[in-house]
């Protein structure tokens, strides 16, 4: 659309939705129409700024460009909002889609196809292919592939031990290279390094495609330039193999039973009999589809597969589960029975993530062990769906963070807008904490491992408290939203006792005074952190390990800690209540108390220079008392108190 139009239709829009004589009020719908169509017609960001930009050249009032920023900005959260929403359907309907495909099973090379082409699309990776052995020639050759350009690569078959595939389908382990011609753990031929080179591939990520403990073929991930393949991502292109095998497997049942069929047509009764379990089979492969599309979760898919199996079924952790029957069913690939339980592994390549148990069913079907098998597949992609997301929000809160203490010069508003999509408020009060282990771990694989606990659990706290947090200065810092009412003491200390229990061990906690409105000050962060690693080291070093404070909980040495030195906060937690008392009543508490202190606290000598008599010195010093409390003269409220006095002399206007 041409400029002139978009100005055309904006004054079209303003002049009808102003009514005559009230020009000076634009009316709203004028202000949302142009960012209405722009988010109908998927525009792109930069379009949103033209509406804004016309009105300032026409010299339009204030208040109607004010209006138009408005719009304009919560246009561009919808429209960030949608794009997000878009990115993450199509990342869980990929998962979501393979495990459909596996349940209606028809096509075998159709499922491999999509297997393949959706963990190109999850692991991010220039081409994905699976080869598949070949029992007959000894060898395995190319039977899927994804993103490949190179024909003679696509027709390459590798001899058990050569190449990277031939070393997994030979040893049964996933093996990933960062620089394929530069790594000698695995035979180099001249056949193989060709079809490679033609590929133009550098990282390549190999996982075993595993049926009992028979390894049928290798599912591959490669990238055309160097890469280093995350255990997640290993984890995960372990699933899709998983599945592929499962696929293979399933197959491989389909035509034995069309075999069968074919063999023993005269035996319909015993068609009959399998028939109906054959349909509870589809049955429970249809619900299952249904769940995971829908958004179910693992204690869902296990009620659905108690219906069908006509069972209990429950998901357990990996702890609670039969030690040797759950690493039995994680080796073998299928459900095994214990005593009258049968028990499926949820496994995530070498990773264990719980077990699908069905209780008191020690007679089992075939094709019902089968179906307990892919409810235990689908667990796994659920939980590896989850985590996926978790840790990715824990990192997109862990940047957002580093960015508020490092990058002080971002934008103030794209920071807020940032931290909304989190579920953070950068204009409520927030408390910044330091937090570190104690204990020193025997070495730096053990202080490693410890770190990333504690990371895990503030990342964990943060995102249930709507707040943020990041790993730094081998600790841990968190902005936490301040309740109200609340203290940052009393914040520090519930967080230390918090991750001490996650983590099992003593975890310190210094907090920051509370800090207002990030949103317009996001500098701010950087000096409440500050002031939050002093506490740290204070507490550290007065022997309080284990433990949270302020700065406000260190007296005077509070004035040394804070970030910006809180003068008039320590005046009046310290002798506050004896000013509210002079300034209400008339009276000179304060002069007594300082005169008292100057003359070496001797109640003679105070009345001398204050020129009473000594009962009225002792009756203020009895008022005081009650004020500040019986121990107000003990050495270290002494010292205190002295210093307030002195502060709160030094705050007065002078006198002429």
């Amino acid at each position: 659309m041409s400029r002139d139009h978009v100005q055309s239709a904006e004054r079209s829009a303003h002049d009808a939705a102003v009514p005559a004589g009230d020009a000076a009020h634009p009316a709203s719908a004028a202000v949302e129409t142009p960012f209405l169509e722009l988010l109908a017609r998927g525009a792109s960001a930069d379009a949103y700024e033209q509406p804004v930009l016309i009105a300032r050249a026409e010299g339009g009032p204030a208040e109607r460009i004010a209006a138009l920023e408005e719009a304009k900005r919560l246009a561009l959260r919808v429209r960030s909002d949608l794009e997000g929403r878009r990115r993450r359907e199509a990342e869980l309907s990929a998962l979501f889609e393979t495990a459909h495909d596996l349940a209606g099973l028809r096509d075998l090379d159709a499922v491999l196809r999509a297997i393949v082409q959706r963990a190109r699309s999850l692991l991010g990776t220039d081409v994905t292919y699976l080869s598949l052995n070949d029992p007959a020639r000894g060898d395995t050759y190319m039977r899927v592939t994804e993103g490949s350009v190179a024909a003679r690569f696509q027709q390459l078959r590798l001899g058990m031990g050569e190449g990277l595939g031939g070393l997994v389908a030979q040893t049964a382990r996933p093996y990933v290279t960062d620089d394929y011609f530069k790594d000698a753990r695995f035979q180099h031929t001249r056949s193989i390094d060709a079809g490679v080179r033609d590929e133009g591939l550098v990282a390549i990520l190999g996982v075993p495609l595993m049926l009992g403990h028979h390894v049928i073929g290798v599912l591959f991930a490669a990238d055309r330039r160097a890469r280093v393949f995350e255990r997640e991502q290993i984890a995960l292109l372990g699933s899709f193999a998983a599945l592929a095998a499962a696929a293979i497997d399933t197959a491989n049942l389909l035509a034995e039973t069309r075999s069968a069929l074919a063999d023993l047509e005269r035996a319909n009764e015993i068609i009959r009999d399998r028939s109906g379990v054959i349909e509870r089979a589809s049955d429970v492969h249809d619900r299952l589809a249904e769940l995971v599309l829908r958004g179910g979760g693992v204690h869902d898919v296990a009620a659905a597969v108690s219906q069908v199996l006509d069972g209990t079924v429950e998901f357990t952790e990996a702890g609670a589960a039969p030690a040797r029957a759950l690493e039995s069913s994680r080796a073998e690939g299928h459900a095994v029975r214990h005593e009258d339980d049968w028990i499926a592994a949820v496994a995530a390549g070498d990773e264990l993530l719980g077990a699908l148990v069905l209780r008191g069913h020690p007679g089992l079907d075939p094709v019902d062990q089968l179906t307990l098998e892919r409810a235990a597949m689908v667990t796994s992609l659920l939980l590896l769906a989850r985590r996926s997301a978790a840790e990715a929000e824990q990192r997109v809160r862990g940047e957002l963070l580093d960015d508020l203490l490092d990058a002080r010069d971002r934008d103030p508003r794209l920071l807020a807008d940032r931290a909304r999509r989190l579920r953070a408020d950068l204009a409520a009060t927030h408390v910044v904490l330091a937090a570190r282990l104690d204990a020193t771990a025997p070495d730096a694989d053990q202080e490693a491992d410890a770190r990333r606990r504690l990371w895990a659990a503030a990342s964990h706290l943060a995102a249930t408290r709507h707040g943020l947090a990041a790993a730094r200065d081998g600790g841990t810092v968190l902005l936490l939203p301040l309740a109200a009412g609340a203290g940052a003491t009393d914040l520090a200390r519930r967080t230390a006792r918090h991750l001490g229990t996650a983590v099992h061990e003593a975890v310190t906690v210094g907090a920051s005074a509370p800090v207002e409105d990030l949103a317009a000050r996001p500098d701010a962060v950087a000096a409440a952190y500050t002031e939050a690693r002093r506490c740290l080291d204070a507490l550290r070093l007065l022997g309080r390990s284990g433990d949270g404070a302020a700065a406000e909980d260190f007296g005077f040495l509070g004035l040394l800690l804070a970030g910006e030195q809180d003068v008039s906060g320590f005046v009046e937690r310290t002798i506050g209540q004896v000013v509210a008392y002079d300034e209400r009543r008339g009276t000179e508490l304060l002069r007594t108390l300082g005169a008292y202190f100057a003359c070496g606290m001797s109640p003679a000598r105070t009345k001398d220079e204050l020129h009473v008599h000594v009962n009225t010195v002792a009756q203020r010093l009895e008022r005081v008392g009650r004020l500040l409390g019986d121990d107000w003269q003990s050495p270290d409220r002494a010292l205190e108190i002295q210093l307030a006095l002195r502060l709160h002399r030094l705050s007065l206007p002078a006198q002429h």
